[in-house]
């Protein structure tokens, strides 16, 4: 699991440990385990928000951990031609490669640590695929997908991407240099990620060494979910246990903890968590399928719109006659 490494943790910035005395922990609500699934043409995925409420997600509707899988020549897998409306799409490269492509002209590629953040807002038609090559020759694939609700006013707003190096991300450290923090977006300790965000959320990647503890102060309007992407550990001051493909949810306060066991896997040396959160929208969620809006009405006008082209069509290199599962 490389993402972003760093070769001396020690000239990093420290994330301040916050003061027991006057610090405000949350406490941990629930632990659930993420089933495992399929999507796309067939990769593996586990469907990390299973069976939490979506009020307690909000403003996040659906995240997905996409392997980690390792492929043998000509098996790595993507999606087909898909539409999205209403939200923004979150894809955040561990290991592996992935090519996207949108009905506007958008695009690109990422790897390793590297995150690709699409604004659907009014509409638009999209494909996910590996590379040629790597469908040729195989190879590890292991990723994150997050989707991210937008509020009535910008759910009509026009298609973005933003694709985010991953040396572009904040580079942080706990004060004992037990633990690396990714920021993507949002802003942790007063260090900004580099993503710009619709609706306000913090997004980390934090790789926790074993026996090292995690605590971040957290803005204490967000909401607050901790996922654990590999290894094991505990979460909250009651030390609850936590493993991977497990997501804990925490109550109200100001600091997250969590830590690492002191024994970890020689598969999974470290515990590998995504902490995110976000300032709940608090409005009425209707979805199906690939379209998140308000109301019922406005998801069957976004089928009708699709149906109807008016996300737009697929670029003329897949037209008619092409399989728009493979990739160009």
């Amino acid at each position: 699991m490389p993402a972003v490494t760093v070769s001396d943790i020690t000239v990093l910035p420290r994330v301040h440990q916050p003061d027991p005395a006057v610090a405000n922990e949350r406490p941990v609500r629930s632990v659930t385990s993420a089933p495992s699934g399929y999507e796309g043409e067939g990769f593996p995925v586990r469907r990390a928000f299973a069976g939490v409420d979506l009020r307690d997600l909000d403003p996040f509707i659906h995240m997905d951990q996409m392997g980690e899988v390792e492929y043998a020549p000509g098996e790595p897998k993507g999606t087909p031609w898909h539409p999205h409306r209403g939200f923004e799409t979150v894809t955040y490269m561990l290991d592996g490669i992935m090519e996207h492509q949108d009905s506007q002209g958008g695009g690109g590629v990422i790897s390793n640590g590297d995150t690709q953040w699409m604004t659907a807002g009014s509409g638009l038609l999209h494909i996910e695929t590996p590379p040629e090559h790597l469908v040729l020759s195989g190879g590890l694939f292991h990723g994150i997908q997050l989707w991210v609700n937008l509020p009535q006013a910008q759910k009509w707003a026009a298609p973005r991407y933003q694709d985010i190096r991953g040396g572009d991300s904040a580079l942080l450290s706990t004060e004992d240099g037990g633990a690396l923090i990714r920021v993507i977006a949002g802003s942790v300790d007063g260090h900004d990620g580099p993503g710009s965000t619709h609706t306000p959320i913090t997004l980390v990647h934090a790789t926790v060494s074993p026996n090292a503890e995690l605590v971040l102060p957290w803005q204490p309007q967000y909401n607050a979910l901790v996922y654990v992407l590999a290894g094991q550990g505990t979460v909250g001051a009651e030390h609850r246990p936590i493993r991977k493909g497990q997501l804990a949810l925490f109550g109200p306060g100001d600091t997250i903890r969590t830590a690492a066991s002191a024994s970890q896997s020689s598969a999974e040396p470290n515990l590998e968590v995504l902490v995110l959160g976000g300032r709940p929208i608090r409005e009425p969620v209707a979805m199906a399928g690939p379209f998140v809006m308000n109301t019922r009405a406005e998801v069957i006008q976004a089928f009708e719109d699709f149906q109807a082209g008016k996300l737009g069509t697929i670029p003329a290199v897949h037209g008619l006659g092409t399989d728009l599962h493979e990739s160009n």
